[in-house]
């Protein structure tokens, strides 16, 4: 990041403009004392009690070094697709059976491993900070932080509740009231170190939503969660008697999906750094595409594709 002094500044030190109208964090500019190219003014090192002067160049680096890279994440050739990226992050549409992270048992086949081979064809260090994180049966976006900095600022907005996700789900049956709100507690189930279930003494949890199309069957519905407990949409949904089909841990299997029809389809947050409203899409994947043929009549169809982001602009009419 490169700013050029201008008069409000001059005269200010390096460090009131950090936490000023930079809004660096305390750890931020920790981070930044700590490197030896961290803090440039007009090319040469600087402390942050250095007062500037109208027309210097103030340079802050913070791009992630080959030291900084994780040596145990395999760089692997996997199906990728970038929705957005530039210096501070990058947004990717993560296809359903992918997990998002390396595990004991997937050490070659998650979004890190992609990603990790992407940046490594670019010559470019990669430490691998998702922001979000999605179950692998789950499809669609994933934001990544690029450097240290813009993962700590998405971090607290994350924790402010700055960071809008909205999923997209089809549920068996029909919700009663079709918008509402599920204020339903939920904590680890008993004996399980997977499942979660309702329960008073459990973190809260809010889940908002919204019904598109449906029939007595089956109901397609936007989802967003408002705090975010592990498998919270799918618990939910599931305890309201709609659970989200195909997912066979909380509901049971369908026969025209073979994952839970869940997608997280639309991120909107203030970028990292610039705190411009962004607001990002991932269409629909086939195979919830296909699920939503199956089941839904050619005028709810019709209704699906009207909703922005949803289905590609120039992708064509279902058939009747």
């Amino acid at each position: 990041m490169e700013i050029v002094i201008n008069a409000e500044q001059h005269g200010k030190s390096i460090l009131s403009i950090l936490k000023g109208e930079l809004a660096f964090s305390s750890s931020s500019i920790t981070f930044l004392k700590k490197r030896e190219d961290g803090i440039l003014l007009n090319g040469e090192h600087a402390t942050v009690r250095k007062i500037v002067s109208e027309g210097d160049r103030l340079e802050l680096r913070y791009t992630d070094t080959e030291t900084e890279q994780n040596e145990t994440l395999i760089p692997v050739p996997l199906p990728l697709e970038i929705i957005y990226s530039d210096r501070d992050i990058i947004i990717v549409n993560k296809p359903p059976h992918m997990p998002t992270h390396p595990s004991h048992d997937h050490q070659r086949d998650t979004l890190a491993n992609a990603l990790a081979y992407h940046f490594q064809n670019m010559k470019t260090p990669f430490v691998f900070r998702a922001v979000n994180r999605l179950d692998s049966q789950t499809s669609g976006l994933v934001m990544v932080a690029r450097n240290k900095i813009s993962a700590q600022r998405l971090s607290e907005d994350m924790r402010a509740g700055k960071i809008k996700k909205t999923y997209f789900t089809v549920l068996h049956g029909y919700p009663d009231p079709a918008e509402g709100k599920i204020d339903e507690p939920i904590k680890r189930a008993e004996g399980s170190k997977i499942l979660r279930t309702t329960a008073p003494d459990g973190a809260p949890s809010r889940t908002r939503y919204r019904v598109l199309v449906g029939n007595e069957m089956y109901s397609a519905a936007f989802a967003s969660p408002i705090t975010g407990r592990t498998h919270q949409l799918r618990v939910h949904f599931s305890s309201k008697g709609h659970c989200i089909c195909g997912d066979t841990l909380y509901g049971y299997p369908c026969q025209y999906i073979n994952r839970q029809a869940l997608h997280a389809f639309c991120l909107s947050f203030p970028h990292p750094s610039s705190g411009e409203p962004m607001c990002v899409y991932a269409p629909l994947p086939k195979d919830i595409k296909a699920l939503c043929q199956s089941v839904f009549s050619f005028e709810d169809l019709e209704k699906l594709k009207s909703q922005k982001g949803l289905y590609h602009d120039d992708e064509p009419s279902p058939l009747p």
